[in-house]
C-alpha cells in the first residue's frame, strides 16, 4: 500500500554538485542499475526477446514520459547525482506542473528522505515552497512539490550585480523570519545557498529543500541553528557585494581574495548600507567570533530576526515616473487598442458678408452684456466687503470702529497624555511653552515609522488655557523635520480625558516634513483643555543634544496658542 502525505515545501536543487566523500557503495550500485534500466528502456533498445524492453523487476524504468503513480508525468531530468535524480513532471489530474525528487526505496538515504519532506509537509508555511507528496511504492522513493515556473533563483538575481538596499533588507528580513518558524517546529535546511531561494513576481521570497535537500546529500549538524544563521548571513553578504564571503568562488560568485579572511561589505564595495554590513557580519560567525564588535554576534535565525526587526525599516526608491506630453501633442496610450481617431480640424471661418454681420453684432452683444455684468458683480463683491468689516469690527466706547485680532493665550498648564499607560518625558512638557529647564519634550526612539500604530497609538500632551477660548490658530515648533510628522488637535474635558483621541473628532490634522506645524482653526472652536496629539514621526540621526539614537522620534520645542 502506498503510503502519501500531501501540505508543504521543496524543489531540485540542479546547481548543486556532488559530494564525494559522502557516496556509498549502494548509491554508486543504485546509479549504475538506474543507467541500466534507461538503456534498457522501450526508447533506448530492445530486450533479450527483441520483442520490446527487458523487464527489470527490481527497479522501474526511469525516463522522460514515464508516469508515478498513473499522475505524475516525468518531462525532463534537472539533476542526476548521488544515486537519485529530480525531475520536473506534469500533473496529469491536477493539469500543472510540478517537480519530482526519485530515488530507490533500497537507497541508505530513503528513510530519511520520507522523513524529511513528511515532516516538512506538516509545517505548511506558505513561505516554503509546498511539498504535495511523500510515496513509497514499486521500489521507488519520490517526494513531489510545486514547480515555480514565474519565480526567480537568488543565484540568477546575483549574476545581474549587487541589490538595492531596500531588496537586500527584504531578502533578509522575509528568510530569516521563515527559517525562525522552521526552527521552532525543529526543521533545519542546512543547505540554504542562493539556489535554495527564490523571489517571486509579486517580490516575495520563498525557501525551497527545507529539510529535504540535506536528507538527499545524507548532511547533519550538530549545531543546526548556527548553521542556518550563517547560510542567511552569506546570502546577505553576497546580496550586498555580488561576492560570496570566503575563499573560493561559489554559486556562481567570486570569493574573497585569499589571505585578507572575512572583511565586512561595506569594504569590498562602495557605498553599501552599513546597518546591512554590520548585520551580515553579525550572522556570519566564526568560532564564536565576528567582525562586528559593536554588536553580539547571531547565533539562530529568531536572534536574526530580530535584529533586522530592530533596525530601521529602509523604504523602496521613489518611482520614476515619465514626463507628461505637451498639451496637444497626439501620443500611443497604453491599454487602447485599433486604431486612435485622427484629430479633429475645426470649420473654417465665415467668408462671406452676411457671416462678418453676424460676427460684429455677437461681439458688441458679448461686450455690452461684459461690461454690465462686471459692473454688477463689481457693486455686489463692494457691498459684501462692507458687510464683511462691519461683521469684524465693534463700536469702542468712543463710538469709533476698531478690528478685533488674535492674541496669544496663556497656558495655565499641562500634562503629558497616553493610552497604554508607557509615558515619554512627562517632566519636560513645561518647556514646550517656557515653564521648564530648556530641554524639549521628546518622544521615544522607535524602530519603525512614521506611524506609530500599530506599536502605539500616539504620543502627545493636553494643554489647560485657563478657561474656555475660541482658537483661530496654534503654531508648534519642533525639533526635526523629515519624512513626516502627524498632529492632531482635540478639545476634550480636562488634563486627564475621560475619552481617548480614536472616540473623538479632530478640530484638524496637519502633516508636515518640516520644523513647523501650524493649526489654522477658520471656525474658531471653543475650548479650554486642548490635546495635541502626534500619531507619526519623522526618521532622524544620533542627537547628542537630546541624548537620543538614530531613529524615528520627534520633539516639541515650543507651542503657541491664538484666539479671543
Amino acid at each position: 500500500m502506498a503510503e502519501r502525505s500531501t501540505a508543504a515545501v521543496d524543489v531540485a536543487d540542479s546547481s548543486d554538485t556532488p559530494d564525494k566523500a559522502s557516496l556509498t557503495a549502494k548509491a554508486d550500485k543504485a546509479t549504475a542499475d538506474g543507467a541500466e534500466a534507461e538503456k534498457n528502456s522501450p526508447e533506448g533498445g530492445t530486450g533479450a526477446d527483441g520483442t520490446g524492453a527487458a523487464q527489470d523487476t527490481q527497479r522501474p524504468e526511469l525516463h522522460s514520459g514515464h508516469k508515478l503513480a498513473r499522475r505524475y508525468r516525468l518531462e525532463e531530468c534537472v539533476t542526476r547525482l548521488e544515486g537519485f535524480s529530480s525531475w520536473r513532471a506534469v500533473d496529469e489530474k491536477l493539469r500543472r506542473a510540478v517537480g519530482v525528487h526519485l530515488l530507490p526505496a533500497d537507497h541508505p538515504r530513503a528513510r530519511s528522505v520520507l522523513a524529511a519532506a513528511r515532516s516538512a509537509a506538516l509545517l505548511g508555511d506558505p513561505r516554503f515552497v509546498q511539498v504535495l507528496d511523500a510515496v513509497e511504492e514499486n521500489d521507488l522513493v519520490y517526494v513531489v512539490h510545486e514547480w515555480l515556473p514565474d519565480a526567480t533563483e537568488l543565484t540568477t538575481l546575483l549574476g545581474s550585480g549587487p541589490m538595492a538596499p531596500h531588496e537586500a533588507y527584504q531578502l533578509v528580513s522575509q528568510v530569516s523570519q521563515a527559517m525562525a518558524a522552521a526552527h521552532r517546529e525543529g526543521l533545519a535546511h542546512l543547505r540554504l545557498g542562493p539556489g535554495a531561494v527564490l523571489r517571486t513576481g509579486t517580490g516575495q521570497y520563498r525557501i525551497r529543500g527545507l529539510a529535504v535537500m540535506a536528507a538527499l546529500r545524507g548532511i547533519t549538524s550538530e549545531h543546526p541553528q548556527r548553521t542556518d544563521t550563517e547560510a542567511i548571513g552569506a546570502l546577505l553578504y553576497a546580496a550586498l557585494t555580488q561576492r560570496w564571503p570566503y575563499e573560493g568562488n561559489a554559486h556562481g560568485l567570486p570569493g574573497l581574495p585569499k589571505g585578507v579572511g572575512l572583511i565586512a561589505p561595506d569594504q569590498v564595495r562602495a557605498g553599501v548600507h552599513r546597518g546591512l554590513s554590520q548585520l551580515a557580519m553579525r550572522a556570519l560567525v566564526n568560532d564564536g567570533a565576528t567582525a562586528s564588535r559593536q554588536e553580539q554576534p547571531c547565533t539562530t535565525p529568531e536572534e536574526l530576526a530580530k535584529a533586522v526587526a530592530a533596525m530601521p525599516r529602509i523604504r523602496p526608491p521613489e518611482p520614476e515616473f515619465p514626463a507628461a506630453p505637451a498639451y496637444g501633442l497626439t501620443t500611443y496610450q497604453p491599454g487602447t487598442y485599433g486604431p486612435q481617431p485622427a484629430p479633429v480640424t475645426p470649420p473654417p471661418p465665415l467668408q462671406s458678408r452676411t457671416g462678418t454681420a453676424i460676427k460684429w453684432i455677437v461681439s458688441t452683444i458679448l461686450i455690452v452684456a461684459l461690461g454690465l455684468g462686471s459692473w454688477q458683480l463689481a457693486d455686489a463683491l463692494l457691498k459684501h466687503s462692507d458687510s464683511d468689516d462691519q461683521r469684524s469690527s465693534f463700536s469702542g466706547d468712543d463710538g469709533s470702529q476698531k478690528q478685533q485680532k488674535p492674541v496669544k493665550l496663556k497656558i495655565a498648564g499641562a500634562e503629558e497624555y497616553v493610552t497604554d499607560g508607557v509615558r515619554q518625558h512627562p517632566d519636560q512638557v513645561g518647556s514646550t511653552y517656557g515653564h521648564g529647564d530648556g530641554k524639549p519634550w521628546r518622544t521615544a526612539t522607535f524602530v519603525d515609522g512614521p506611524k506609530l500604530a500599530p506599536y502605539k497609538d500616539g504620543v502627545g500632551i493636553v494643554y489647560d488655557l485657563g478657561a474656555e477660548k475660541k482658537l483661530s490658530e496654534v503654531d508648534i515648533k519642533l525639533r526635526w523635520g523629515g519624512d513626516y510628522t502627524a498632529m492632531s488637535l482635540y478639545a476634550v474635558d480636562g488634563l486627564t480625558p475621560s475619552r481617548q483621541p480614536k472616540d473623538l473628532s479632530p478640530l484638524k490634522t496637519v502633516k508636515t516634513k518640516g520644523t513647523t506645524a501650524k493649526f489654522a482653526l477658520n471656525k474658531q472652536p471653543k475650548a479650554r483643555w486642548v490635546l495635541l496629539w502626534m500619531t507619526a514621526v519623522p526618521y532622524a540621526e544620533a542627537d547628542a543634544a537630546t541624548y537620543t539614537e538614530a531613529g524615528y522620534k520627534q520633539a516639541i520645542t515650543n507651542v503657541q496658542f491664538l484666539g479671543k
